[in-house]
């Protein structure tokens, strides 16, 4: 009798038990909620694959949109002035994590926010614009990717000189509102000595400024065009490439986008790359990791990309040595 009262004991607290494992087991796990600020417009953003290369990642590392994960997305519109408002109200929706696209959104971000992790991608040279206190040691709530390598801008103004031998003068296009690290400033001059180049300053205000700016660049009789890539001339990519190619100038850009939509040659960090490595850097934080013991890593894969038809029509030959070393050439 005990062994047969045992036995039905047994099994009553087994059926007793079994339905709440199984309604346990069928609970959601907790959904984290990540914030995205972008400068550009929702349109340009859409066209790249930086976005998606960071879903990509997030989901590599078992994070779902729509199952464990929440994403907030804010775009500017191409209106930097708005950033400050879109990166309080993420602030205020209590994000686990705040991921922000250029130095613009990265600078909002911190300063609307000391305690909500914020991992930053592209944000140009982060210690010298104060977002962190040492690529090693990033000190704070902010840490990631940083878009800029040693000796980049010097490579870039050497590729340039490689691509079109003659050049001599060539104008720097840049926001004003996002001047250039002086390190690049210098890296340039310092490799514009070098290759016998003067260098042209050429800083737009916003783009209505656009089209002076232009101006600005025929009056300097510029014969060579590097454009930095940041919000402001990465929404106004297609009018940049194109006045490059309706005015001959052989143009040298920071990001494929740019070559994609008509410029001549670009280099610089795989952008989409950055972005599906910033999941990297998520992930760690939503498991637990502090930004401040995670530190800011730089761009370790490059690419250069050329577009053919646009060096036809500028009556260019690519040097063998560059169409065999490109990334992707475009015919």
């Amino acid at each position: 009798m005990n062994s047969r009262r045992k036995l039905l004991v047994t099994l009553g607290a087994g059926a007793f038990v079994a339905p709440f494992r199984s309604f346990a087991q069928q609970q959601p796990a907790k959904v984290r909620r990540i914030g995205l600020l972008i400068p550009n417009t929702r349109a340009v953003a859409s066209l790249s694959p930086r976005i998606a290369a960071f879903l990509l990642g997030l989901r590599d590392l078992g994070w779902i949109e729509g199952q464990n994960v929440a994403i907030e997305r804010r775009f500017a519109e191409g209106h930097l002035a708005r950033l400050a408002e879109l990166a309080a109200e993420l602030v205020s929706l209590k994000m686990d994590v705040i991921v922000t696209a250029a130095s613009p959104s990265a600078r909002a971000a911190k300063n609307a926010t000391g305690t909500i992790p914020v991992v930053i991608l592209d944000p140009g040279d982060p210690v010298g614009s104060g977002l962190v206190d040492t690529l090693a040691r990033p000190g704070g709530n902010v840490t990631g990717l940083s878009s800029v390598a040693p000796d980049l801008a010097g490579k870039r103004l050497g590729l340039l000189k490689e691509t079109v031998p003659r050049v001599t003068r060539v104008a720097v296009l840049f926001n004003a509102a996002i001047p250039p690290a002086d390190v690049a400033m210098k890296e340039l001059q310092v490799a514009a000595k070098v290759l016998g180049i003067h260098i042209l300053p050429a800083a737009v205000n916003g783009s209505k400024n656009l089209e002076e700016t232009f101006g600005l660049i025929l009056a300097q009789q510029a014969d060579g065009l590097l454009v930095f890539p940041d919000p402001l001339t990465f929404s106004n990519q297609e009018a940049i490439a194109g006045f490059a190619a309706k005015s001959r100038i052989p143009a040298l850009f920071g990001a494929r986008e740019f070559v994609e939509a008509g410029g001549l040659v670009s280099y610089g960090p795989s952008y989409p790359d950055m972005f599906r490595r910033g999941a990297y850097f998520v992930d760690k934080i939503l498991r637990g990791a502090k930004p401040a013991d995670l530190p800011v890593e730089q761009p370790t894969k490059f690419e250069l990309v050329i577009n053919g038809k646009t060096a036809k029509a500028l009556g260019l030959t690519i040097p063998q040595s560059l169409l065999i070393s490109a990334d992707k050439v475009i015919e």
